[in-house]
């Protein structure tokens, strides 16, 4: 039984995500947690903070929140037909990682499935604060799902690495689950600088790469860019992927890879969703 963090402000992205989620899923047993969190408000300077009481929060603050949950899972329990998915809702007032993380350690969650675009409609902002936060604060795997994302059997996969990190094996082993979920192909990308040779170090960990992944179907490929974003944009598009695997480490590379600076979009920004895994 899979334990499934769903965070919801309520938007068409976030719903986006859902469908995403519940789609991936269709064939497992799932306990779904739709959580929608009431943001506390963040004090600076010297003023001292003031919180509502319970009676308070539970008549107005949540109040609300509640009832567009209750709303929000009858639309989910329209759409989805599996009869070993279990839902349920929860509403708190809290700032956004404290309530994720209360609930990972509460629910025991598997993974977590969320949008990148927010109710304000400002995706840059939304990766900055809520999903930034949880790619870079919270130890657990998100597969992060763009705005215009819509569910597709993934056949293929794109892991990209530099050949440099020896990963750990509940990293490997959570690529090899989701890729044998849809009988899906690993294809390691690796970018290389004009000219670069890969050292005896990277060989031993590409060699073991292959061995870890066996039994899976896979394949290593290489791109010629000083850029990364540019050689994984390049890639995807190329070879039509479904998924990208993304190991948390720098926020930075993932405001560029998600969200071009420049007016020019790449499609695959706004429709292929990321797998974002930790190491321990």
């Amino acid at each position: 039984m899979k334990n499934i963090l769903l965070p919801t402000d309520f938007s068409e992205n976030s719903l986006n995500a859902i469908k995403y989620g519940l789609e991936f899923y269709k064939n497992l047993s799932c306990n779904f947690y739709i959580l929608h969190v009431t943001l506390m408000p963040t004090y600076v300077g010297g003023e001292i903070p003031v919180y509502p009481t319970t009676n308070v929060l539970e008549s107005t603050v949540l109040k609300q929140a509640k009832l567009e949950l209750e709303k929000l899972l009858k639309k989910i329990k329209k759409l989805d037909s599996n009869p070993e998915h279990h839902f349920y809702t929860i509403s708190k007032y809290d700032f956004f990682i404290d309530a994720v993380k209360t609930q990972i350690e509460e629910k025991k969650i598997d993974l977590i499935i969320m949008g990148t675009k927010g109710a304000t409609g400002f995706s840059e902002v939304v990766i900055g604060t809520n999903t930034g936060d949880l790619i870079t604060k919270i130890k657990c795997p998100v597969l992060i799902i763009p705005e215009n994302a819509a569910f597709i059997a993934p056949k293929e996969i794109a892991f990209p690495t530099d050949f440099h990190n020896f990963y750990q094996p509940v990293i490997l082993n959570n690529i090899s689950e989701f890729a044998e979920m849809y009988n899906t192909s690993v294809r390691i990308l690796h970018i290389a600088k004009k000219d670069e040779t890969l050292t005896g170090n990277q060989l031993e960990n590409k060699h073991y790469l292959h061995n870890y992944f066996t039994e899976d179907k896979h394949s290593f490929h290489k791109i010629t860019n000083n850029k990364i974003e540019d050689g994984v944009a390049c890639f995807v598009e190329s070879r039509n992927i479904d998924v990208i695997i993304m190991i948390a480490k720098n926020l930075n590379f993932f405001q560029r890879i998600l969200f071009k600076p420049t007016v020019e979009e790449i499609s695959y920004h706004t429709k292929v969703p990321f797998l974002v895994l930790h190491e321990e």
